[in-house]
């Protein structure tokens, strides 16, 4: 509801905007509270089992997801190939905020999934990266701008999101159940009302982007930025049952694979396919697709993952 109104309030032009400097904090602030509670999680006796077989899952469907995304913008839109590759990148990495969503409508619904998955999170950002740079050089121009790897490296492995989201799960993981009771008034009293703002900051944002740019979307580009979450989640969905993972583990993998990065992958695009056109894969992933995941994506997965009727 408080993503919906700040769309709302985006498109009806109201004089309402989050400071820039409390939206980074915000977005800090979940990431180190998802982190660290997932860590402690990961702490208590027996709360290991399947977190391997969880993290080779992400990272395949990170790996893969990207092909049949390319697959349907190459066969299904006019797209150049870089741009396509790009576009396929953010479809098979993840958006923190939709996992944040996920995870506190968890807690509402007082489910609890498996501690280890904002690992999961974590190694799902950057495999899919990987795929849309073979894809955008293989049969790609000979004149295509050299690769810088160490940049690329950096910006995928080193990006700050990623790095504050890993580490605060392994400070959760090695402060254990006394580091979650101490920091229990901070990283969960404190959780759901972050993340209302986050998402009424998040609306207009996708809102503010729609504008700029949505509005000369071909109606093939609309149709893959809502039909791609559908495949992704189902595969998540598939994936996350196969090996076994709890109703709200299946929900939260349907989840990640449905989602689309707007933050590590874009800056990784601007490296390393620079020709490719940014506001289209931009506003795709933040116009489109995150507003179908959050009002309809998450509680779709949660239904079909059997864990709210």
């Amino acid at each position: 509801m408080f993503f919906a109104l700040g769309f709302g309030a985006g498109a009806l032009r109201a004089d309402l905007s989050v400071p820039d400097a409390l939206a980074k904090s915000l977005s800090l602030y979940l990431m180190v509270a998802i982190g660290l509670k997932g860590g402690a999680a990961l702490a208590m006796p027996g709360a290991a089992e399947g977190l391997w077989a969880a993290l080779a899952v992400g990272i395949a469907l990170s790996f893969l997801l990207p092909l049949p995304a390319f697959l349907l913008l190459r066969l299904g839109s006019k797209l150049d190939r870089e741009t396509a590759a790009a576009v396929s990148g953010h479809y098979g990495s993840v958006s923190v905020v939709t996992f944040a969503a996920a995870s506190g409508t968890l807690v509402t619904l007082g489910v609890a999934p498996e501690g280890f998955m904002p690992a999961v999170l974590a190694v799902m950002e950057t495999p899919a990266i990987l795929t849309a740079i073979l894809l955008a050089r293989l049969g790609g121009p000979a004149d295509a701008p050299r690769l810088n790897p160490r940049k690329l490296a950096r910006e995928g492995l080193l990006n700050g999101a990623g790095v504050l989201l890993m580490g605060s799960f392994l400070i959760g993981h090695l402060a254990g159940e006394p580091g979650r009771r101490q920091l229990a008034p901070f990283t969960e009293a404190l959780f759901p009302g972050a993340l209302c703002l986050f998402l009424l900051e998040m609306g207009m944002m996708a809102m503010r982007q729609l504008r700029a740019s949505g509005r000369g979307l071909p109606l093939t580009l609309i149709g893959f930025g809502l039909l791609m979450p559908l495949i992704g989640g189902a595969a998540g969905l598939f994936a996350g049952g196969l090996i076994g993972l709890s109703p709200g583990g299946v929900a939260l993998m349907a989840v990640l694979a449905g989602s689309a990065s707007y933050i590590a992958v874009p800056a990784a695009m601007r490296l390393a396919l620079p020709r490719a056109d940014a506001g289209i894969y931009v506003t795709l992933s933040v116009a489109i697709s995150f507003p179908f995941n959050i009002l309809v994506g998450i509680p779709l997965w949660m239904r079909l993952a059997g864990v709210a009727g």
